[in-house]
């Protein structure tokens, strides 16, 4: 039955806060009906919203960017707060809408949540219309030969590959359609999503600027300027080789499409390699979602149900100087401080600093992912989860346990001069390389004239690691001999 083209279409944004490359704004300007863009803010229980504090934060920034961007086109974001089914059961009622359109969401909470409200509306007549866009694949369609998921990265890369290039992406509607009277909206400050008595996020603006315009020129400047070398240099912390895009990428802001789509004809000028390894770090993110959309409880229970009888020690002292970058491990505390200064860590060095602190800790991978959802600004249900679990040795196709990195000779090899550690670590500033990465062992001729005292201005090692890691395999190997 067709619909009254008088009648307002809602476009419901959640976790994709662009117009450039939406599948469901494109859809529903194409209807040529009024648009009523909105932006529910669900219950925390939802598990739909941001993931932690410093999330907020960005989300508070990206809801004015994406309502600066539609008022460009004539329209407007309404803001909203409840049950998402009773909110946009009191707009239809307001605005007489007969449709609902969004981009699915595959995180297991936002699945359970979309499919009842489908349900719902779909029983009172009302069109309710979702479009696969925030993944290059869909978790349900895409499969092993055998019709089973997915559970080791490499066959889903090659079946990602082999499924041929995605749809070049859409352009954003020049202007919407407006209704003729919006509804009345929310006032987004009285959310009070950003901290403010202590503003600890007063650095986040050095680095982000969250919104769909700061997505573009992130991608922009990495592709222009890093993606040449990719391959070797994104180990490196202290060199600017990362694209940064992976908040941009959380709340939507950038399409995994639109980001693929710049790697194209570019093999004049960057190598295959670098491209390719690239687009692999895309597929990561793929495939940490297709591990969530079929095992939902990635973020609470280990993959292998091998792991769940493993001893942690969790003690609370040590969680403590992990959390704070106080553990005497120079590349340690610098990753765990660049975290709380910027709201992200470089990729090498979250490797690093969740092995310390699963291995040579003992502390319940769970606990680090807990941390890392409310400090990153990229906080993913199932990036962070899939990769957590991938340092534990206790996810799908993980790293094995028994792979324990050492912290010193990981920051010798990734930061070998120290300007990372520097950075991050300012009482370790006037060092020199040959002891930049193990303070511990430098003479205290050397430590007196840079002006650290250890256990003072920089702590001692809170564990031995050759210890520690001899400890880690011990309670390891008695958890698999009980398997």
């Amino acid at each position: 039955m067709a619909k009254d083209a008088t009648k307002p279409v809602i476009l419901w944004f959640r976790k994709d806060l662009r117009l450039d490359d939406n599948q469901a704004l494109t859809a529903a300007h194409r209807s040529g009906r009024p648009i009523i863009p909105l932006y529910i803010r669900e219950p925390a229980a939802a598990g739909t919203g941001p993931l932690g504090a410093a999330q907020a934060w960005w989300l508070h920034h990206s809801l004015e960017a994406l309502d600066r961007s539609l008022r460009k086109r004539h329209g407007r974001l309404v803001l909203a707060s409840g049950e998402a089914l009773e909110v946009l059961c009191a707009l239809i009622k307001e605005s007489g809408a007969e449709a609902v359109f969004w981009n699915r969401r595959y995180d297991p909470s936002g699945t359970s949540i979309d499919i009842r409200i489908k349900h719902q509306l779909e029983k009172q007549a009302i069109e309710a219309k979702s479009f696969g866009d925030q993944l290059l694949h869909e978790p349900s369609r895409l499969m092993t030969g055998n019709g089973t998921p997915y559970r080791v990265y490499t066959p889903f890369w090659r079946a990602l590959e082999g499924a041929g290039e995605p749809e070049p992406p859409l352009d954003a509607p020049a202007k919407l359609r407006p209704t003729s009277q919006l509804p009345k909206s929310e006032r987004l400050d009285c959310w009070k999503l950003p901290p403010m008595k202590p503003d600890w996020a007063g650095d986040f603006t050095d680095l982000w600027t969250p919104g769909e315009d700061g997505a573009h020129e992130k991608l922009r400047a990495f592709v222009e300027n890093a993606l040449e070398g990719y391959k070797e240099n994104r180990d490196y912390p202290a060199r600017p080789a990362t694209s940064m895009l992976s908040p941009h990428l959380a709340l939507g802001e950038i399409s995994p499409a639109r980001i693929w789509d710049a790697t194209r004809g570019l093999s004049q000028r960057v190598p295959a390699a670098d491209i390719v390894h690239f687009r692999k770090e895309i597929a990561w993110r793929e495939f940490s979602y297709h591990l969530i959309f079929h095992f939902p409880r990635l973020a609470s229970a280990n993959w292998n149900d091998r792991f769940d009888g493993f001893e942690w020690r969790n003690d609370s002292g040590d969680f403590e100087a992990w959390r704070r970058g106080m553990t005497g491990y120079p590349i340690v505390d610098a990753g765990m401080r660049q975290l709380w200064r910027h709201g992200w860590m470089h990729n090498r060095v979250r490797m690093i600093v969740a092995s310390f602190l699963i291995k040579d800790l003992m502390v319940d991978w769970r606990r680090g992912e807990a941390w890392f959802r409310d400090t990153l600004v990229d906080a993913d249900p199932a990036n962070n989860a899939a990769s957590w679990q991938w340092v534990a040795g206790s996810g799908a196709d993980a790293s094995p346990f028994f792979r324990i990195f050492n912290p010193v000779l990981q920051g010798e090899k990734f930061d070998p001069d120290g300007g990372y550690v520097r950075t991050y670590v300012p009482e370790l500033r006037e060092l020199g390389a040959k002891y930049i990465h193990r303070p511990f062992e430098a003479p205290k001729t050397i430590l007196d004239e840079a002006g650290i005292t250890l256990g003072q201005t920089y702590p001692k090692p809170i564990v031995d690691h050759a210890n520690a890691r001899n400890r880690a395999l011990a309670a390891y190997n008695a958890t698999r001999d009980a398997a």
